[in-house]
């Protein structure tokens, strides 16, 4: 994977294949140049025996192909950069992924296009599930709550209708941008 969003896409949609209707996605970045991401889902959750060897490229659940390598890479990628990787799931609860990593590490990929990445699995998933995203940087705090956007738009109109989908790309990049444009990562 070239950057982090591009995990992020991988992983958020293991979220979605497990029936989640709220993906919640945390980014922080702390003083020290740490960065933290954090995604979590209210889908199926994940045995103990899938749990422990999952973060193996050879355990998969699809039936299409033999391995599964974005909870490997996320992993391996955050404990280059002189971070940890964790993970947590329950059957019938869901599934918590955690992700450090030290932006000032050579290995540290960038963080990418993190409007763009949330806009395309709002877009790809037009009426559900829901997506939670909260970010905070040294230069702030943002937030983006799908659950608000279908209130007013009301559960039947999808997200990839023309006008929607060009509102959430603007409202996206007017949350976003000031908080983790010109980040180091």
């Amino acid at each position: 994977m070239r950057d982090l969003s591009l995990h992020l896409l991988d992983l958020a949609q293991n979220s979605i294949t497990a029936g989640a209707s709220l993906v919640t996605v945390r980014i922080s970045v702390d003083e020290a140049g740490m960065l933290t991401m954090v995604l979590e889902d209210n889908g199926k959750g994940m045995s103990p025996e899938l749990l422990e060897r999952v973060t193996s490229p050879f355990a998969t659940t699809r039936t299409t192909r033999k391995v599964g390598l974005g909870i490997p890479m996320m992993k391996e990628n955050a404990e280059k950069a002189g971070g940890s990787f964790n993970l947590e799931s329950e059957v019938g609860k869901g599934t918590v992924l955690t992700a450090v990593m030290d932006t000032r590490n050579i290995d540290c990929l960038p963080l990418g296009d993190l409007s763009g990445t949330l806009l395309s699995l709002m877009l790809t998933n037009p009426l559900f599930p829901d997506f939670l995203f909260t970010g905070k940087t040294p230069k702030g705090e943002c937030s983006f709550d799908t659950r608000e956007v279908r209130k007013v738009l009301g559960s039947d109109i999808p997200f990839n209708e023309p006008s929607v989908a060009g509102w959430l790309k603007e409202a996206l990049e007017e949350e976003i941008q000031p908080i983790f444009g010109g980040v180091l990562i």
